[in-house]
This record gives structure tokens, sequence and C-alpha cells, in this order.
């Protein structure tokens, strides 16, 4: 299996110099793979701001709507992440372009090796503030009465939000990655416990973009320092970067999992 993991695209985010140009790159490298890809997973934040009504369809996102509905329709198994950004989505996008929405995590199997995933704004000691917007936001009473008020005020002010909270940069503070990246690790050590059949561990979320193995702090038994030796089992962590600057992605051919940016060469050391 042939299979792109990619998120934190951010279409119609108000900090694109062109929005329709930043849509256009998106189609263009779906475009690309179109005859190769098997499944295609967006790990969150797909759209800088989304809120599904029950009669009536926000404005724009034509052209990915058109390209996912493509790929789908062709049978690529495509899979949505619901993210901090476009927390809103109910059942016209699934039932629309005949995508899996995914809203927290999941452990997938694919090719007999086990990934698990999620977006990652719910991942380990998240600030106190989050916290309370995010639950804010997921409240479906909250949400009942966000959809009474008009777009016309709706709309503008959630992409007013989205630009204000983001930096000229589009990364984190280095003392915010390395807080981000902690929380991480400490989320899929533990996990690695319970489930040591896991072999990656796919986040986005944070915008930074690499790959890590899970730091194991206990004393590895001699089955695993064998397995660690020979180079194989090992659990690792892939971050996801961003599509604002980086344009990245990981892609799986069915034995290994390599990271690329669009447009440029391989970035796996």
């Amino acid at each position: 299996m042939i299979a792109y993991f990619l998120s934190d695209l951010h279409l119609g985010a108000p900090y694109f110099p062109d929005s329709r140009e930043a849509e256009k790159r998106v189609v263009a490298f779906l475009d690309s793979i179109k005859y190769e890809v098997d499944a295609i997973y967006l790990l969150g934040d797909v759209l800088d701001y989304w809120y599904e009504y029950r009669y009536v369809v926000p404005r724009g996102f034509v052209r990915f709507f058109g390209k996912l509905a493509e790929l789908s329709d062709a049978g690529v198994k495509i899979t949505w992440f619901i993210g901090n950004h476009d927390i809103w989505i109910f059942d016209y996008l699934p039932n629309e372009l005949g995508i899996r929405v995914v809203d927290g995590t999941l452990i997938e199997t694919i090719d007999g090796v086990r990934f698990f995933m999620t977006h990652g704004d719910g991942v380990g000691n998240l600030p106190k503030t989050f916290r309370v917007i995010r639950s804010i936001f997921r409240n479906k009473v909250c949400q009942k009465l966000f959809s009474g008020i008009h777009p016309r005020w709706t709309v503008p002010f959630a992409y007013q939000w989205s630009d204000h909270s983001r930096n000229s940069s589009c990364l984190p503070s280095p003392e915010a990655a390395e807080r981000m990246t902690r929380n991480y690790q400490e989320f899929s050590r533990n996990l690695l416990k319970e489930q040591p059949d896991i072999r990656y561990f796919i986040f986005g979320h944070i915008h930074l973009f690499g790959r890590y193995p899970v730091e194991i702090e206990e004393e590895p038994t001699k089955e695993k320092a064998d397995k660690k030796s020979s180079g194989e089992e090992k659990a690792e962590i892939v971050v996801l970067g961003e599509w604002l600057q980086s344009y990245s992605y990981a892609r799986w051919d069915g034995k290994s999992l390599t990271l690329h940016k669009w447009g440029g060469a391989k970035t796996d050391a």
C-alpha cells in the first residue's frame, strides 16, 4: 500500500499572501500522487476554519473538495482527523466526499505495521487556557448557540482569531516547541508500554517537521535490546510539519516511512 500523511494545511487562512494559490498548491500535490496512492491521512487543521451548518455550505475550498471527491471516487481511502481549527465537521463532508472523519486518535495496521495517529492538540499536559478553550469549542450546547449567530459575524471573527494567534514564522517559540515535543514523547512512551507493537506515532498540530525515537526510560529486556541492535522495531515519533511554508509530508511505500517536502528532496537523515 502507498499511503501519504500530511497535516496543518490551514486552507483559507488569512495569513496566506494568496489563499487561492495555497489551495491550488495542495490540489497540484494531490494530483501528482493520484495514480499511485492507496490511502491519504489528513491529520487535522486541514482548513483554517470550518463550521458545518445543516442546510448551507460555507464558501470556498471548491478545488480542494473536488480533488478529494475525485480521489475518493477512484477508490483512494481518505481519513480526515479533526484538529483544533476544523473542529466543527459533522456529516456533510463525510457524506459528500466519502471520507472517514476521526475525532481523536486512531491505531491502524498498514501492511502489517502499527500506526498511531492523531492531530495532537489533545495530547499531554496542555496549558490551562488551551484546555478551557478546547472544551468550550467542543461543547454541544456552545456549538448550538454558535450556529445561531449569523455567519457574517462568526466567520470574520474566527479568521481574526486565527490570524492573531499565528506568529510570522508559523512555528512555535523554542519554549513551546520543547514543551510540545516533550508532551508527545511522554504520551508515546506511556502508550507504548500498553501497546508495544506500535511502530510509528504520527502527529500534526505543532508545525514542526521531523522524526524522533521514542525515548524509553526503563531498562530494555534482552529481547528488546537484540531488536534494537539489529535496527528492528524502533518506535518513532513523526511530526508532519505544515503547509504554510514547508509543504511537508510523510510517505509509506509498503515497507518504510520517509519524510519529504513538496517540490524538494527527501529529508530523512
